[in-house]
């Protein structure tokens, strides 16, 4: 059959396929002949007339021949990876015809059924390269210890069904003729190669995620030579076979099968090599297929003993023969088992990344170093910076960087501690009694392999890193002590300036367990009523009387009494707790102010407000929430701000301002002049006041550069109309500066100290 061109559709491996314009469809009328061949056979062996035997030793030899053929064209036009396997079927395919041919032959020579070796082993080397071939197909198993299982699966079932066979077709006619004869008996090892090669076929295509077509046809094609053969035996075995029989049907279907699968396409490239998909579990029939039968062979084996206590010879061979595959076939599952083991040690106690031991192997390793009584030190490193390099180039440079990392440290710690990755962009080393080394000394060595590189450090992607020390000792009762220890003090090192190492002492392990604890009441206080709001009067320059009041939040320790906001205003942002006494401190400040503007209608109330919560989308909703709940007009209420946190909002943040601005709610920038002061983000956000730092009020009567750059922002606060408070106010001199200057209010201690409501209330009412 000449190459025809063909452009298969990229549909998968069930797909069809499509021929170029003008090119032939290849061997369709090859196809049609065969199928009219078999159709005629059939017709001619069911109506049985004359010549029935040449009939269908013709039919099988002219389908077998045009399978081969179709199988080599297949061969030639399938890529590289299946010509193996197209053409090992095209050869078993032409040794098929072989074998009828010399059948036919011998049969018109002789004018008997033969059952010569010559025919035997002609059409069992067929059976065997097309075994071969089925292993070489792009399913199959590519190790040779999985064609090997494969295999040995075959050969148990075919041996274990010949006993099964033997009690069901044979026992009864077993001291027939046919079977006591070498050449006859050869026929029936036919069914088993048959099942052999079926059960190895369906292991095969049972391991594929997309069934490919072709192996279906193949199988069809061998189910139905199989009930052949076990036709062809059993008629034999009891004397009823004649050449002409309508079971010679089953050999010309079965070559038929085979050249109709010729017509499919390729499998799409990559069906069953894509990494990326995880495979589905294994059938529970694939692993229960080679052992199924096994059961039926034991009971076949005990009904085919003889009543003199004799087991048919046939039988004992198969059944020692059923052994020693089963043997070889569980030491190839013993040896697979060791080698997943081997696999699952490897995905349990190593990092995949980086191929450092994970947190797993490192926490066995230290557990059992502890264990040992040994010194044992460790070194915590975590990178600074890393989430900017994944947020900036992504995440395969962020995977790079670190199996980078984990490079440098291997060759930096050089044998003298156990590097492992922890997890994410964090690292440890383990040092015990074995290194020479101190731990001090591998820091220094890793800080030094982790410096940048110029071209690194150019792009920004390399991060430096903090590193943590601790030696375990008494205080430590585990090893989770000693990392925990190991962490502060890798805290430690961020806090001192990143790149750095610290060792953990006492002092740091009592800092941070007492910061540990503060948290865990901190997370209490609001609950618990802990929290306090004191407030400190703001006045006007011109009259001297009290205009409004800014909330400052205390907290009532009920152990260490009463706490600034200093003391764990800056813990609460740390862990979020900011959020809760933010929405505290908004409502009870609206309460406060609806009181004492019963006294000043006018009063108004100032509240600092955390960057975390301006750049939470139910701001308004707790501010508005809080105004209602208070009976409070909007306008009465000030928002006071950082630098810091106007300048890193978004634009969601910007609309945010606007949109409690247009409800009447004061916006002012806090602690203006420390931060990033610049006019442009003036011009957008949307505040009303500007508070001058206590830095530069306190330098007033000292510094005259103090003194002009309040002069200045005052200034530039009319440019902008914007109110100037001036915060710090302690001394006469400071109050006649900044009034002098031109400031509209002033807060300080020269005014008064922040106070309970009570107090305010009584200023407002002398004022």
């Amino acid at each position: 059959m000449p190459p025809q061109e063909v452009t298969r559709d990229a549909v998968g491996a069930t797909g069809s396929f499509r021929f170029s314009p003008g090119s032939p469809r290849p061997g369709w009328l090859g196809l049609a002949v065969a199928v009219a061949v078999v159709l005629v056979e059939a017709f001619w062996l069911a109506a049985r007339l004359p010549a029935a035997a040449l009939v269908a030793d013709l039919g099988a030899l002219a389908v077998a021949g045009w399978a081969a053929t179709a199988c080599a064209g297949a061969a030639r036009r399938h890529p590289p990876s299946l010509r193996r396997f197209w053409t090992l079927l095209a050869i078993t395919m032409a040794l098929s015809a072989a074998s009828r041919a010399l059948w036919a032959l011998q049969r018109l020579g002789s004018g008997e059924t033969p059952h010569t070796p010559l025919v035997g082993l002609v059409f069992i080397t067929g059976i065997v390269l097309g075994t071969v071939g089925i292993l070489s197909s792009p399913v199959a198993p590519h190790s040779t210890v999985g064609r090997g299982r494969v295999v040995l699966d075959g050969v148990i079932v075919g041996l274990s069904l010949v006993p099964i066979g033997w009690v069901v077709v044979f026992r009864d006619v077993a001291a027939a003729a046919p079977l006591t004869q070498p050449d006859h008996a050869l026929a029936l090892v036919y069914p088993t190669f048959d099942l052999v090669q079926l059960t190895i076929l369906a292991a095969v295509a049972g391991s594929a995620r997309t069934m490919w077509r072709p192996l279906t046809l193949l199988g069809g094609s061998l189910a139905v030579r199989a009930v052949a053969d076990v036709g062809y035996v059993w008629l034999l075995a009891h004397h009823s076979y004649v050449p002409g029989h309508l079971v010679d049907l089953g050999w010309p279907l079965t070559c038929l099968l085979v050249g109709l699968a010729t017509r499919y396409p390729p499998p799409a490239e990559g069906v069953d090599t894509d990494e990326t998909i995880v495979p589905p579990a294994p059938a529970w029939w694939r692993a229960a297929l080679p052992y199924l039968p096994v059961g039926g062979a034991i009971v076949a084996v005990l009904l085919a003993r003889r009543p003199t206590g004799q087991t048919p010879p046939l039988i004992l061979l198969c059944v020692l023969g059923l052994l020693a595959v089963l043997a070889l076939r569980q030491g190839l599952a013993a040896n697979e088992n060791l080698r997943l083991v081997a696999q699952l040690r490897q995905l349990a106690y190593a990092d995949q990344l980086t191929g450092l031991p994970n947190r797993l192997m490192f926490t066995r390793r230290l557990r059992r170093a502890i264990r040992e009584e040994s010194p044992v030190s460790v070194l915590l490193l975590d990178l600074d910076g890393f989430k900017q390099v994944n947020d900036r180039f992504g995440h395969a440079t962020g995977d790079a960087l670190l199996v980078s990392i984990a490079d440098r440290m291997r060759d930096a710690v050089d044998g003298d501690g156990t590097v492992a990755r922890l997890g994410g962009d964090e690292f440890a080393v383990l040092v015990d009694a074995d290194r020479p080394v101190s731990a001090e000394r591998l820091a220094e060595r890793l800080l030094t392999a982790l410096r940048p590189a110029d071209d690194e450090e150019d792009v920004g992607t390399h991060p430096s890193a903090s590193i943590g020390i601790a030696e375990y000792g008494p205080q430590h009762a585990t090893h989770s002590d000693l990392l925990r220890d190991a962490d502060i003090a890798m805290y430690a090192a961020k806090a001192a300036g990143k790149s750095a190492y610290r060792i953990c002492t006492p002092a740091l392990r009592e800092s941070a367990v007492s910061r540990a604890e503060l948290i865990a009441e901190l997370r209490r206080a609001v609950d618990e009523g802990q929290l306090e709001l004191e407030f400190q009067p703001i006045v006007d320059l011109r009259t001297g009387q009290v205009r409004s009041a800014e909330a400052l939040v205390r907290w009532r320790h009920p152990r260490l009494g009463m706490l600034s906001p200093g003391r764990f205003l800056p813990i609460a942002e740390e862990t979020g707790l900011i959020l809760p006494i933010d929405r505290w401190v908004i409502h009870e400040a609206c309460r406060a102010a609806a009181v004492w503007r019963r006294v000043a209608p006018d009063a108004t109330v100032a509240v600092n407000i955390a960057a975390a919560h301006l750049r939470r989308p139910d701001l308004i909703a707790t501010v508005t929430g809080a105004t209602a709940a208070a009976g409070l007009a909007p306008r009465a209420l000030t928002l006071e701000l950082t630098e810091s946190a106007l300048i890193e909002g978004s634009e969601a943040v910007l609309d945010r301002l606007r949109q409690l601005r247009e409800l009447g709610i004061r916006i002012a920038i806090d602690d203006f002049g420390t931060g990033y002061s610049s006019l442009s983000y003036l011009h957008r956000i949307p505040a009303t006041e500007l508070k001058i730092d206590r830095s530069f009020v306190a330098r007033l009567g000292e510094d005259a550069r103090a003194y002009a750059t309040v002069n200045m922002v005052s200034s530039l606060a009319d440019a902008f109309d914007l109110r100037v408070v001036a915060e710090g106010v302690e001394t006469d001199q400071q109050h006649e500066a900044v009034a002098a200057i031109g400031c509209a209010q002033g807060q300080g201690y020269l005014y008064g100290r922040p106070g309970s409501l009570a107090d305010l209330r009584s200023a407002f009412t002398a004022s």
